[in-house]
């Protein structure tokens, strides 16, 4: 009797031992784990569970890390998990953490290009990201080409505008290719689909008047009309007489104003002194800009003047073009086009 007394309080006693290792094993795989914001760990490359598990303890995971670490056994998950930098959303559990990991799926870091950027801005967004690694910072201007595999002597404009995603640790490099490739892809869609009879032979000359556009406006309903402008000028033999590509060979020297010396400025740039389109692009074109230089408009015209406002008066002769500078510019020391 005695006996079964004593057996009946150690079976009720297991129960109840039983009963806990069960709801703390439920707790464990169902409660959430982050709490008021994510969290960010990285995981570095042969770090084992519980290194990996006490990152998560002092980040402040709510993690148990007994049962963490049995998840992570089962199905020999441990041996299967990726090194990165990953972002914990708030109310992840325990089995959620890790299948991210062994997913890889690595928190994703963004850097933008905007349209009409220039190379030395781009090349600074890369050196001041914290996430990117850094190999180009010590390269010459001119070897950027070369560190990128790519036949250009020159990097401007062969760059795609874009936001660009990537996973901590990233070469300046690896995303640079991305957004030359990018590039080279668009370019090569627009020019299969170009206009007949245009003033431009090759798809780089397309790039670099379209670099040309984008900087003249960013109104999209006028850039089929500089387009046209230009092609025009390119096929009457004209200059282009475009001050974005004067500044552009001014560098540094540009301090917000053009002046008229500086039209008479000896660049490779200076289309107020030499004929045709200069030697490179002068900043990155997006798709809308890379179209109109491939669709120029119709039309007559052959000079533009700004307004004020971001648009331009368009004109087909001097006279009305002189017009439209006493209107609009007599109180500026020097003209567009």
């Amino acid at each position: 009797m005695q006996l079964n007394k004593i057996a009946g309080y150690v079976l009720i006693g297991l129960s109840y031992v039983g009963g806990w290792i069960w709801m703390d094993y439920e707790s464990a795989i169902s409660n959430p784990t982050v709490f008021d914001k994510p969290v960010t760990i990285d995981i570095e490359k042969g770090e084992n569970l519980k290194q990996i598990t006490d990152k998560l303890v002092a980040q402040n995971v709510k993690i148990k890390p007994f049962w963490f670490k049995k998840l992570a056994k089962r199905n020999d998950e441990n041996k299967k998990i990726k090194s990165g930098e990953y972002e914990l959303p708030v109310n992840i559990t325990a089995p959620e953490i890790l299948a991210l990991f062994v997913q890889g799926k690595v928190k994703q870091h963004a850097i933008r290009f905007p349209e009409g950027w220039n190379f030395k801005q781009v090349r600074h967004e890369l050196d001041v990201n914290p996430y990117i690694e850094h190999t180009l910072q010590s390269v010459p201007f001119e070897m950027i080409p070369t560190k990128l595999g790519i036949s250009q002597n020159h990097p401007e404009g062969l760059f795609f505008p874009d936001t660009y995603f990537f996973e901590k640790h990233t070469t300046d490099v690896a995303i640079l290719k991305r957004a030359y490739s990018r590039m080279q892809l668009v370019l090569a869609e627009e020019w299969q689909n170009k206009a007949k009879d245009l003033s431009l032979s090759t798809p780089y000359q397309a790039l670099i008047l379209a670099s040309i556009i984008e900087k003249e406006t960013a109104a999209s309903f006028e850039r089929p009309q500089i387009s046209g402008v230009f092609s025009r000028r390119l096929q009457q033999d004209m200059m282009l007489q475009t001050d974005p590509t004067v500044i552009y060979g001014m560098g540094d020297a540009y301090q917000g104003n053009i002046k008229a010396a500086d039209l008479m400025l000896f660049t490779p740039y200076n289309t107020y002194t030499f004929k045709g389109l200069p030697p490179t692009p002068i900043a990155m074109a997006g798709r809308e800009a890379i179209h109109a230089a491939l669709h120029p408009d119709a039309s007559d015209t052959l000079f533009f003047v700004a307004k004020g406002d971001g648009t331009h008066i368009f004109s087909g002769n001097l006279e009305a073009h002189n017009a439209a500078v006493q209107m609009y510019q007599r109180h500026k020391t020097e003209v567009a086009q």
